[in-house]
């Protein structure tokens, strides 16, 4: 059995490279930082569910059959940060009987002050296969380029970086019905909490249900009635989409259009809409 190891935020380019190489990973559920430096946790890419189901999906196929099952997560705790890197290996050992090849990536470490890594497990009996960073624009893809990127709105970027559109992920809730009166109905999804989130603004968007035009953040025109948090408002093209009432829903964000800007009326603001409208479509 080989195993791949790593947090695999994104599940970009370089940690498919990983994957690709293994027919199990394991992974932790929540970022270790969250525990060894919680000032500064990082923003995620991605929620924990769907990260988990994403590096599931990228695990190579062996024989013909998808292994995406095979997907162990650990609870990061301040106990399992204290452990010295020779437990960790031992616990490697006992619980991966079967282990024949460990792939990582160039920067991964382990164990307490991150003393643990390739090299540790290698003078211990085993084999570990570093694998090297994927590249984009001179440099090498990380997680942390691509939340930068998502974070700048440099979408082209992101997308680049992890092979595909970055997708913001949340709850569906009820809006104001402001925007069906206006002719755009809109699904109204409020962010996962800890995702990073792009520039508010408009953008041409994708979803499971088709494409459309989404604007991110607090809907000002509306006054007093405006969000209090930045919400994602999604008009689809398609007129006949029968619009879920609840649970979690992922869009693909593709383009920036324009910043989000109060109107000096409703007109104004559906004026606009039919031209964002436009604009996504091309």
């Amino acid at each position: 059995m080989n195993l791949a190891v790593g947090f695999f935020d994104g599940v970009h380019l370089g940690h498919r490279r990983i994957l690709s190489r293994a027919d199990a990973a394991l992974t932790f559920r929540n970022h270790p930082a969250t525990i060894y430096a919680p000032s500064r946790a990082p923003s995620l890419l991605m929620t924990s569910e769907t990260r988990l189901a994403a590096i599931g999906s990228a695990l190579a196929a062996r024989a013909g059959e998808r292994v995406g099952e095979s997907v162990r997560a650990l609870n990061f705790t301040a106990e399992l940060a204290a452990q010295p890197p020779e437990v960790f290996a031992d616990w490697l050992r006992t619980s991966y009987p079967g282990l024949e090849v460990l792939f990582c990536g160039a920067n991964w470490t382990f164990g307490a002050g991150g003393r643990g890594d390739a090299e540790f497990l290698r003078a211990r009996g085993f084999r570990v296969e570093v694998v090297p960073f994927a590249e984009y624009a001179g440099a090498p893809v990380s997680s942390t380029r691509v939340r930068a990127a998502v974070a700048a709105g440099n979408l082209a970027s992101a997308s680049a970086m992890l092979g595909c559109h970055w997708r913001l992920e949340g709850e569906l809730a009820s809006g104001k019905g402001v925007g069906r009166g206006l002719g755009y109905p809109t699904l109204n999804v409020h962010p996962a909490a800890g995702l990073v989130l792009p520039p508010c603004g408009v953008y041409a968007v994708e979803t499971a249900l088709g494409a459309g035009v989404a604007n991110l953040g607090f809907a000002p025109t509306m006054g007093e009635q405006a969000w209090k948090r930045p919400i994602l408002e999604v008009h689809l093209f398609a007129e006949t989409v029968d619009f879920p009432a609840s649970g979690s829903f992922l869009v693909g964000m593709k383009r920036f259009l324009r910043p989000e800007r109060t109107f000096a009326s409703l007109a104004d603001l559906r004026a606009q809409i039919a031209r964002d409208v436009i604009a996504a479509r091309s």
